[in-house]
């Protein structure tokens, strides 16, 4: 295992970066159980317009992720994960003063571009820390920790708007925004020495840039990164119109997405030991066929059945959803294994590259809603599908390398 070492504990590394990335789901899975609301106070004249209040969060923070990754590696990690905090801030002010739903839109875009940062930035301090299959494993470890975050979001947004209304959600992100801001302050060791940073040029960070995209591992797992979380964004998007609507479980919707964020959370932990024993690839294209089966069977009894009832839609959900899990930690690492040299700006394209696809892909899915879950199913089995065609030319490149190694090794 390779470990630069910081003041920092591993127990407090892992809750600290599992945090700086959680602020992400945080602000989107607060936000689900106020959209019916938003819509009816900003007047919305589509009832999909407020998916946008969760589908542009995602565009601010796939654009802004190409310029903090250089950011990082120029000016250290540290210093990039303080401006992306204030940024969000500063967004969270404008969603808390909108008067209209574009206004609202236009604050979620800014808080995007800020959550871009400590997202990116922390991905590059654990690649400064780890490699291979201990990166992997310590992933799985961040994403079972910040799966507590979308466990009890939605709960949190629901009880926020009981008391008050949604609004006060934004007061509630910007004082943890803060907070995380003091915490990576002062207990945060620097990460990249001064010696490893590289001048913020932007020919050099063009260089990198194509460094990345020409790298067939890296390129192969991003889009497969993209395509798998562009149908679960779709999901996001319109889950309150799914769970709440369209299955009528009201106020239990809270309850019941909170209930299928765990089952990420244990299929995360679970990875985080299996991938040590099986490897990234195999474990990965596992949760891609998860989410192809599930969802084929589900868009089946669909046509053959008609609206299926709500304990096969849980159960598509639970296996679709939860194979999140043991896709994205190993989908991560592999794509970032090539990248140790330039992590920050490997990270960046990675993020950003994945993202833009998702946000390109998912939001169709989403605004295809019918009234009931068939498109987002068919959308999980046509993106899982591609995504599996994805890993599978990206890794030829991995198989190739690790061969030579044994046969110069046998030689």
């Amino acid at each position: 295992m390779t470990e630069r070492t910081t003041d920092i504990g591993f127990r407090e590394f892992v809750a600290l970066m599992a945090s700086l990335i959680a602020m992400v789901a945080l602000s989107i899975d607060a936000m689900l159980p106020a959209l019916s609301n938003i819509g009816e106070d900003l007047g919305a004249v589509n009832p999909n317009d407020p998916q946008l209040v969760i589908g542009l969060f995602f565009l601010g923070m796939a654009v802004a992720q190409l310029v903090y990754g250089p950011l990082s590696d120029s000016f250290g990690r540290k210093p990039t994960i303080f401006l992306g905090l204030v940024i969000y801030l500063i967004g969270s002010a404008l969603c808390l003063f909108s008067e209209s739903l574009s206004a609202l839109i236009a604050g979620r875009i800014v808080q995007g571009i800020g959550a871009a940062g400590p997202r990116i930035v922390a991905n590059a301090i654990i690649r400064d820390r780890y490699e291979g299959r201990p990166m992997a494993s310590v992933t799985s470890l961040v994403m079972s920790v910040f799966i507590v975050v979308p466990v009890f979001a939605p709960l949190v947004g629901q009880g926020i708007m009981a008391l008050s209304n949604w609004r006060m959600i934004f007061w509630f992100l910007a004082v943890l925004a803060a907070g995380l801001c003091v915490w990576s302050q002062l207990r945060l060791s620097e990460t990249l020495p001064l010696e490893a940073r590289k001048p913020f040029r932007f020919v050099p960070i063009f260089r990198a840039m194509r460094e990345v995209v020409n790298n067939r591992l890296s390129l192969g797992c991003t889009v497969c990164m993209g395509l798998i979380f562009a149908s679960f964004l779709a999901f996001l998007s319109s889950a309150q119109q799914i769970l709440g609507e369209a299955y009528q479980l009201g106020d239990w919707f809270p309850i019941t997405f909170s209930c299928l964020a765990t089952v990420v959370g244990i299929s995360s932990a679970f990875n985080s030991k299996l991938v040590l024993r099986y490897g990234m690839q195999r474990m990965a294209t596992i949760g891609i066929w998860m989410v192809i089966g599930a969802s084929s069977l589900f868009t089946l009894w669909s046509v053959l059945f008609g609206f299926p009832p709500l304990p096969i839609a849980l159960l598509w959900l639970a296996c679709s959803v939860g194979s999140i899990g043991i896709v994205f930690g190993n989908l991560n690492a592999m794509a970032m294994e090539p990248l140790g040299h330039i992590a920050g700006v490997g990270a960046a394209v990675v993020g950003a590259l994945s993202s833009l696809i998702s946000v390109t892909v998912g939001s169709q899915i989403a605004r295809s809603y019918d009234g009931t879950a068939q498109p987002v199913a068919l959308g999980y089995v046509i993106c899982g599908a591609c995504a599996l065609i994805a890993l599978r030319w990206g890794a030829k490149e991995r198989v190739r390398k690790v061969r030579s190694v044994v046969d110069g090794q046998v030689k």
